[in-house]
């Protein structure tokens, strides 16, 4: 009983100590793989592990999608902030892309600027109308999928009192995906998977001094950021890597989006098929050639269907103006100039 005690006296004196341990900025503890900042092509204190380009490979926005259930983890049950803040530092820091705003709230306040702009409010000089926006070529969408498993039995191991002020010993876990769409085809450029691990040894560092927790092989803190973090630094790096060595997928003969090379039973391909045209659009009736003519400039008279001297007249009118054959009639030709 009295080694018990004596246990739990030193234990309470060590996180009695933590909690006047003075502020430290910058603190290496609390930092995740993602760290430092970026201005413009420029990084500072970036991780020396993060991918790096010469020349950024186009414009990117970051598309969460907000009513999935790991982002209703992410945010609600740890706490964490979107995912999109944190890959907007590693884009950056990686001058790999230049992050445009696509974020509801980033659009909102451009757009109240404008407001202002438009109302009159803002000072003479202030530039901020229309045509300034930079498209975002590429839309990179994150995905987390979370894991967390129970390596219990250590702290039994160790020994009673110790085991049950540890709390326990737990590995967590994140795997994480990163998908890349070309924004103006749809066409999905990249794709990458991302993982990171790390063990949390609980209370067992507080209680022993950080120089026995390091003996141990473990970390005394643990918080599920860093694992995520990590994670989608591993992913964004593969993603680089496979850029570097780019080659867009072709498909041969139809060519990309003419319909494949998987043909469907029973059916023409689908590069075969089209919506109706002008060039295989149905004849117009002579009422309705009439009232085109007219809204045109060509006086065909009054749209009886009928085919006078008047309609023949704006007929062959028509007809010259479209380089067409001179005829007066109303052919196929002449039908479909009529409906472009």
């Amino acid at each position: 009983m009295k080694k018990y005690l004596a246990l739990t006296a030193i234990a309470a004196a060590t996180l009695t100590g933590c909690v006047t341990t003075d502020m430290r900025m910058g603190s290496q503890d609390a930092k995740t793989v993602a760290t430092g900042a970026a201005g413009g092509a420029n990084a500072e204190n970036a991780n020396t592990e993060l991918e790096r380009c010469d020349s950024p490979l186009g414009t990117v926005s970051l598309v969460e999608n907000q009513t999935a259930g790991w982002y209703t983890i992410l945010t609600q049950q740890y706490r964490l902030p979107p995912t999109a803040q944190l890959l907007r530092l590693m884009i950056q820091q990686s001058n790999c892309f230049v992050v445009v705003e696509r974020s509801a709230a980033g659009m909102g306040a451009m757009e109240r600027e404008r407001a202002l702009m438009n109302s009159g409010e803002m000072r003479g000089g202030s530039s901020m109308g229309k045509g300034q926006m930079v498209a975002s070529d590429y839309g990179l969408t994150p995905e987390v999928i979370f894991n967390q498993n129970d390596a219990g039995g250590m702290g039994a191991a160790v020994g009673g009192i110790i085991g049950a002020l540890a709390a326990g010993t737990k590995t967590r876990e994140a795997s994480v995906m990163l998908a890349l769409v070309d924004n103006r085809s749809g066409v999905q450029v990249s794709a990458s998977e991302g993982s990171a691990s790390k063990t949390d040894w609980g209370g067992m560092g507080a209680l022993f001094g950080g120089g026995a927790g390091a003996a141990l092989g473990g970390y005394t803190r643990t918080a599920e950021g860093k694992v995520i973090s990590a994670a989608f630094m591993d992913a964004y790096n593969q993603m680089v890597r496979a850029l570097r060595n780019y080659k867009a997928q072709s498909v041969k003969g139809q060519g990309l989006g003419g319909g494949g090379r998987l043909g469907v039973d029973g059916g023409a391909a689908p590069s075969q098929t089209s919506a109706p045209t002008a060039s295989n659009a149905p004849m117009i009736s002579l009422r309705a050639a009439q009232q085109k003519l007219n809204t045109l400039g060509y006086n065909a008279g009054t749209p009886d269907g009928a085919m006078g001297k008047g309609t023949a007249n704006a007929l062959r009118e028509f007809q010259r103006d479209q380089n067409l054959p001179i005829t007066g009639r109303l052919d196929r030709a002449t039908s479909q100039a009529l409906q472009q």
